[in-house]
């Protein structure tokens, strides 16, 4: 079927719908990560300032909050729209060579993150070693979601690089419509 402005899309139904419910079990995670997130910074203020009490739990748990949120978002729940893009090349080319421009940055990204996923994997293994300071959490589990990130990234990349090759149009930046998300 044919989308206006957007080319055609070659998306099984079932396929959308399973990417669909990921991308919203992800903003649910989002928000979550969110929430535990504001409430650690929330009892750091509270114990700091009411009892003059510092306590280093909330400050790493706000760290790891932010890192999980961004890295599981990023994975999962950011539109190719969404994210940040230097357009001004891109813009500037037709429908044709849109599409040649985003299949070679779609196959660096593959063959970038590609090549540096072993090490990532081994490098994630061997911090296995250390443990975070204060929730002792054991830091190759807490830098896994670093890899779960780049196989996500690899995977988005190399079904667009598929996408693309099968005649899906890269989409049209419109500056009229563009926003800071704000």
């Amino acid at each position: 079927r044919s989308i206006p402005g957007r080319g055609r899309k070659i998306v099984h139904p079932a396929l959308q719908g399973v990417v669909g419910w990921i991308r919203r079990r992800a903003e649910n995670v989002v928000a979550g990560l969110l929430g535990i997130m504001f409430l650690a910074f929330i009892v750091q203020i509270v114990f700091r300032y009411f009892f003059n009490f510092p306590i280093g739990w909330s400050s790493e748990l706000t760290v790891v909050s932010w890192l999980y949120m961004t890295l599981l978002g990023a994975a999962f729940w950011l539109k190719e729209s969404d994210e940040i893009r230097f357009d001004l090349l891109s813009g500037s080319l037709g429908p044709g060579g849109r599409r040649v421009l985003g299949i070679v940055i779609a196959l660096a990204a593959v063959v970038l993150f590609g090549m540096a996923l072993p090490a990532t994997i081994k490098y994630v293994a061997f911090m296995k070693v250390e443990s975070s300071s204060y929730l002792k959490i054991r830091l190759d589990i807490l830098y896994s979601v670093y890899v779960v990130f780049a196989v996500a990234v690899i995977v988005k990349y190399a079904w667009r690089i598929v996408c693309l090759l099968r005649g899906e149009a890269p989409e049209e930046t419109d500056i009229t419509k563009a926003s800071s998300g704000l």
